[in-house]
């Protein structure tokens, strides 16, 4: 269990590690064409202001855009009792509670740190699951709130954002005039240059995806410690695979917070799908048992 949850993490070290060589690769590239080597610094710093105000405003946002309403404990003891509960047994505050109006079943967590932290489940999964699979849900979205997973989700989220905004303006001062520094820079590096300035967006994001779907994977390790029961989440992901369905309110900016993918199927929402294939995570908890 623990060398699962120190694998994930480590991975995730590994892709955030490659999206910042990324982005300081453009950046310098960049700087090669235009004689200005704090282009990238710029750049960064811009993302890293949006990805600070996206942390603090990314609870409130996921709530509005979900319909997510707060509740108390008189209006749903069981669902309160069992992230209270839960709560316990981590040793973090309880959050915020909310209930979301969907027959979808499906849950999400956020909050900055586990003091702000909000978790959210829908009618349709509070409809389907028995109260062992329920608890592995809530635990593993407590373990987004153990993990800070919130955080690293902005973060990447700001330099996806600094990726895109790099490479849309230097792709236009390419095309729309640059420098007199540029002139001396050979025509094959021009070409090389615009290939990857086009192809940096679209590797951002698929690394956007690895470092989602790894978090998704230390979730599931983290919720299955915390129960020590990893069948009761394994058997709550059969279910979610045998009732699938897109919620009502979709919005690709926050389906990376739910528990599972929450839009419509297709093959090109599979292929760049945040969430992990669910057989995928039903075998490797499954390969947990025993191993706590």
């Amino acid at each position: 269990m623990y060398s699962a949850i120190a694998a994930n993490k480590r991975n995730t070290i590994i892709i955030m590690a490659v999206f910042i060589l990324l982005i300081a690769g453009l950046g310098y590239l960049a700087s090669i064409f235009y004689g200005n080597l704090y282009i990238t610094y710029y750049v960064m710093a811009g993302a890293l202001i949006y990805a600070l105000f996206q942390y603090f405003a990314a609870a409130k946002i996921a709530v509005t855009m979900t319909g997510a309403k707060l509740i108390e404990k008189r209006e749903n003891p069981r669902l309160y009792r069992i992230v209270e509960n839960l709560s316990i047994t981590t040793g973090m505050p309880t959050p915020k509670i909310y209930i979301i109006d969907d027959p979808a079943p499906n849950a999400f967590a956020t909050g900055r740190d586990p003091k702000h932290a909000i978790v959210a489940a829908t009618t349709g999964l509070l409809d389907i699951m028995d109260d062992k699979e329920l608890e592995g849900v809530m635990a593993h979205e407590l373990g987004h709130v153990q993990n800070y997973d919130i955080r690293v989700s902005m973060i990447v989220f700001g330099l996806v954002s600094a990726i895109g905004l790099l490479s849309d303006i230097t792709l236009r001062m390419l095309f729309f005039g640059g420098d007199d520094d540029s002139d001396g820079v050979p025509p094959q590096l021009y070409f090389v240059g615009i290939i990857a300035l086009i192809l940096a967006p679209i590797i951002a994001a698929v690394i956007q995806l690895a470092v989602s779907r790894q978090r998704e994977y230390l979730a599931d390790s983290t919720g299955a410690l915390t129960t020590r029961y990893p069948e009761g989440l394994a058997s709550a992901l059969e279910k979610l695979r045998d009732h699938e369905r897109p919620m009502q309110r979709q919005n690709g900016s926050t389906s990376h917070l739910f528990f599972a993918n929450p839009l419509k199927p297709g093959f090109f929402g599979k292929l760049f799908s945040t969430h992990p294939p669910l057989d995928e995570r039903i075998a490797r908890l499954r390969g947990l048992e025993g191993k706590m």
